[in-house]
């Protein structure tokens, strides 16, 4: 791992905790060596996840789009017109035919269900190294 990797948070939300485990592991400690290691704040609801993110720290969500009774794409939209600065935004789907609604959704990218480790890692990676780049760079 790269030692100027800094940390970065990932908000997984999802009412199903089997759910939000299979992203952990999918996603591992960190998805590359350039890319810091991973916090986790785990959410169940969609005000937990408003909450978590209007308090700030969140580098990326990963929102299940098949979440009951809120899904990940209304939260999605949510985000991304009411936060500044909002988070990188993932949406987890079950048919690829719902990509036209992630796209709706504004979110940042969409993920299969059942997640596959290899794309998730990469596109999370890709994501998370934007978001580093938009930020200014922090002097030691």
């Amino acid at each position: 791992m790269s030692v100027d990797a800094a940390p970065a948070t990932v908000l997984v939300f999802s009412q199903r905790a089997e759910v939000r485990a299979a992203v952990r592991t999918a996603l591992g400690s960190s998805p590359a060596a350039d890319v810091g290691p991973l916090r986790y704040v785990e959410c169940a609801t969609g005000d937990e996840v408003v909450a978590a993110v209007d308090v700030g720290g969140i580098d990326l969500c990963l929102l299940d789009g098949e979440a009951q009774p809120t899904g990940g794409m209304g939260i999605s939209r949510q985000l991304k017109n009411e936060i500044a600065d909002c988070p990188q935004l993932v949406v987890l789907i079950a048919r690829q035919a719902d990509r036209w609604l992630a796209h709706w959704s504004l979110a940042d990218a969409t993920l299969a269900y059942p997640i596959d480790p290899l794309t998730a890692t990469e596109v999370v990676a890709g994501l998370l190294r934007a978001r580093a780049q938009q930020r200014p760079a922090v002097r030691r």
